[in-house]
């Protein structure tokens, strides 16, 4: 148990550890907020009760109860409410979109992140010395340059760091809140709720803005769900209740204290708590922290998009495993480089965590309001609670999310506009893959011949039988694969065995060995199999194609061969999809990695056939 919690703070707790840098700081940088006691007792309730009902009751108390087989993050979440109201078919059309939705937005959060978290961090320089101003871009972009580089690597062996690391700047944080804190203890009663509701009865404007930037103090909660199946809810609430909530409330407070007293520190309040001996030390450790927070941003980008890509809502990319003992770490260089690309924009285009923390609001919210109505659908419809208690249990979330989202809302001209527009973009590109695919294979369905029917015909003047088995991989059972075709048709000859192979990915994040094959002889040494994997199993075609041993069908590995159909997608006028759309989903077609490599295939017993499909 504390193995998994000092795992958890290192991997879980690296955003919302690192919110203290700027959370508090852009609350009063922008002169709305007039730095008054009041208005500093009112701030810090907030910050403490949305901690509290944002992260303490809603995800590490109720949100981490809805485990999809012990995994957590939107996709789970989606794939639970999905199946939750698989009987009512418009509905689970909307949540789905709702999901996927939910899932691209949190792109432009893994681009927001490292940049705002590195940037804050990088920024103590100036309090430690203002003539190193110019070097804090310069100095941010090597880092996440080098950050970005490591990737390839992988991230096992810098990984056993992180737990301590993180301790270490939790350790930290509560130190300096503590030293200022001693110092006027009064600052402790901003933990009753009363000063919050003062707050924003007496100035709802300008508490409304304010609340803008409050809730960048919970950024990173939903790596609080997604990083579940990692390490179990019960070593992540340990962790949350014992050392990373109070060390954020002590260092707040902290921060809280030193500005009663010297509201001139206003500018970065976090840099400004520590003695200046002790300045550069805490740059680097704070620094060291920001690149953990990124890296797990980082790796949950990859983890994503593996997953979308198996519930079919992206191309097969290529995708490298970094360790030969944990197949969830990966690495996708598309993914890795695309994000590069996107934070070295975003930090120099933005330059400051003043004008990203504009931008970075808005992408948190919306994925907190989209997980709590996906919970509620989750407990109704998945554990048949009943309407009210369902409805009291998350409306209350939603409403304090949706008064959040609103606060970032006004901000879109600000900044708000990029997390967006990158999600945006990402859910163009998932919609128009999923509904190209679909296209394609209602194409393909409409020229196919039945696969029982041509064995049939086949089999009345059978062909030359050769040594071995085929494997014919096809997308939809039943359909004559056009590789089929084409062998008969050149090669003029069929193998003693044929399987003809249909790979399902299923809404659950695993599925087992013993659920793996289904199998239906179709005679002649012909058999129709159907694989089954979850989208956090890895597809592994010749490891599950061995299990058919236990059922009579022997397959020599050195004696088989697969047989893909490549299909060449050809945009055409009218129907489908808009004309724009179907040449992006023509181009993601054509640029998709080798499915050899996406299954597990022996690179050298892969004969790949092409056709074209007109959509």
């Amino acid at each position: 148990m504390a193995g998994l919690m000092l795992a958890a703070i290192g991997v879980v707790y690296g955003d919302i550890g690192t919110s203290p840098l700027y959370a508090l700081k852009e609350v009063f940088a922008h002169g709305h907020v007039i730095l008054t006691a009041e208005n500093i007792y009112g701030v810090l309730s907030l910050v403490f009760w949305t901690l509290t009902v944002v992260v303490s009751i809603k995800y590490v108390v109720l949100i981490l109860r809805a485990d999809n087989n012990g995994e957590g993050g939107l996709i789970a979440m989606l794939a639970l409410a999905s199946t939750a109201v698989r009987g009512r078919p418009a509905l689970r059309r909307k949540l789905l979109l709702l999901g996927i939705f939910g899932t691209a937005i949190f792109f432009g959060d893994g681009v927001i992140t490292p940049a705002i978290s590195v940037l804050s961090a990088v920024e103590g320089l100036e309090v430690a010395a203002p003539a190193l101003h110019k070097y804090i871009i310069p100095i941010t972009l090597m880092v996440l340059t080098a950050l970005f580089m490591v990737q390839r690597h992988g991230t096992a062996s810098v990984g056993k760091m992180f737990g301590p690391v993180m301790v270490t700047w939790f350790l930290v944080l509560a130190l300096l809140g503590v030293i200022h804190i001693a110092e006027n203890p009064a600052i402790l009663w901003a933990l009753s709720p009363h000063y919050a509701l003062i707050f924003l009865v007496g100035n709802p404007g300008v508490a409304f803005i304010a609340l803008g930037s409050v809730v960048l103090c919970v950024t990173g909660a939903e790596a609080l769900y997604a990083d579940m199946g990692h390490f179990g809810k019960r070593p992540i609430r340990l962790a949350w209740f014992s050392l990373a909530m109070p060390a954020l409330v002590l260092n707040y407070f902290g921060q809280g204290a030193m500005l009663l007293e010297h509201p001139s520190r206003v500018k970065n309040p976090f840099f400004e708590m520590a003695p200046e001996w002790a300045l550069f030390p805490l740059i680097v450790l704070a620094t060291c922290a920001t690149v953990i927070a990124s890296q797990a941003l980082i790796t949950a980008a990859f983890s994503v998009t593996k997953q979308a890509t198996q519930l079919g809502y992206l191309p097969r990319l290529r995708i490298l495993h970094t360790s030969v003992r944990e197949a969830g770490q990966i690495y996708v260089p598309f993914i890795n480089w695309s994000l590069y690309v996107c934070i070295v924009i975003a930090v120099v285009v933005f330059g400051s965590t003043t004008k990203l923390a504009a931008a970075y609001g808005i992408a948190v919210t919306i994925d907190m309001l989209i997980t709590t109505t996906m919970t509620f659908f989750v407990i109704r419809y998945g554990w048949k609670y009943p309407w009210s208690l369902c409805f009291g249990a998350t409306f209350f979330f939603f409403i304090v999310d949706f008064v959040y989202f609103s606060a970032n809302v006004v901000k879109v001209f600000d900044g708000g506009w990029f997390p967006v527009a990158i999600g945006g973009v990402m859910f163009t590109l998932m919609m128009t893959w999923k509904q190209g695919r679909k296209l394609m294979s209602a194409r393909l369905r409409e020229d196919a011949i039945d696969l029982k029917s041509f064995l049939e015909a086949v089999f009345v003047s059978p062909p030359t039988r050769v040594q071995g088995t085929a494997v014919f991989l096809v997308s939809d059972q039943g359909i004559t694969p056009n590789a089929l075709l084409h062998n008969l048709k050149h090669n003029k000859v069929l193998h003693e065995t044929n399987l003809f192979v249909t790979v399902k990915q299923h809404e659950v994040p695993w599925i087992g060995f013993d659920k793996r094959c289904e199998m239906e002889a179709l005679g002649h040494d012909c058999w129709q199999v159907t694989l089954n994997f979850g989208f956090k199993n890895e597809p592994d075609v010749p490891e599950a194609l061995a299990l058919l041993e236990r059922r009579g069908c022997v397959i020599d590995e050195m004696d088989t061969s697969y047989f893909l159909s490549r299909d060449i997608v050809m945009p055409t006028i009218g129907g489908g999809m808009a004309d724009w759309r179907e040449k992006l989903f023509a181009s993601m077609h054509r640029n998709a990695a080798a499915a050899a490599d996406f299954l597990s295939l022996p690179t050298n017993r892969v004969v790949e056939l092409g056709s074209k499909v007109e959509i």
